[in-house]
């Protein structure tokens, strides 16, 4: 089990994010389409959050950028990722928006890329959840 230790760095009680899933290949994929986008900067990017049976997406206009499947480790990924967009976790056949930059964007699929099972990941995980809160410009998601 790895512990984020995330309270302390944001001045917050009780935020600590503790992983006992760790992602295994195929529980998570960030298309090419996302790695496009991310070559040029924007201000405002609507994405949507979705979850239905095979687990939650992060699209663009119908794309999908980045997809976490319903598995234990694909899950952990699924809320980190929202964490960094901002939204919440879709409830099953939900869905939740964000209007985020590509360098919040970037961050979020940084994270969807880590390998969760090296605990050498959390102080990057750790780093990529305060960057995109601070570029989201308000307090972190969960907060």
């Amino acid at each position: 089990m790895l512990l984020l230790r995330s309270a302390r760095a944001a001045g917050r009680r009780g935020a600590d994010i503790i992983l006992t899933a760790m992602t295994a290949p195929g529980d998570v994929e960030v298309s090419d389409r996302a790695d496009e986008l991310l070559e040029t900067p924007r201000a405002h990017l609507a994405l949507t959050l979705r979850q239905d049976e095979d687990g939650m997406i992060v699209a663009l206009g119908g794309e999908v950028l980045i997809r976490c499947r319903l598995t234990p480790g694909g899950m952990a990924a699924a809320g980190l990722v929202a964490r960094a967009l901002g939204a919440p976790v879709p409830a099953a056949g939900a869905e939740s928006t964000a209007r985020v930059s590509t360098g919040v964007l970037f961050r979020a699929a940084s994270i969807a890329r880590l390998d969760l099972s090296n605990e050498a990941s959390m102080p990057l995980l750790e780093r990529l959840l305060e960057e995109a809160a601070a570029q989201r410009g308000g307090a972190p998601a969960g907060a």
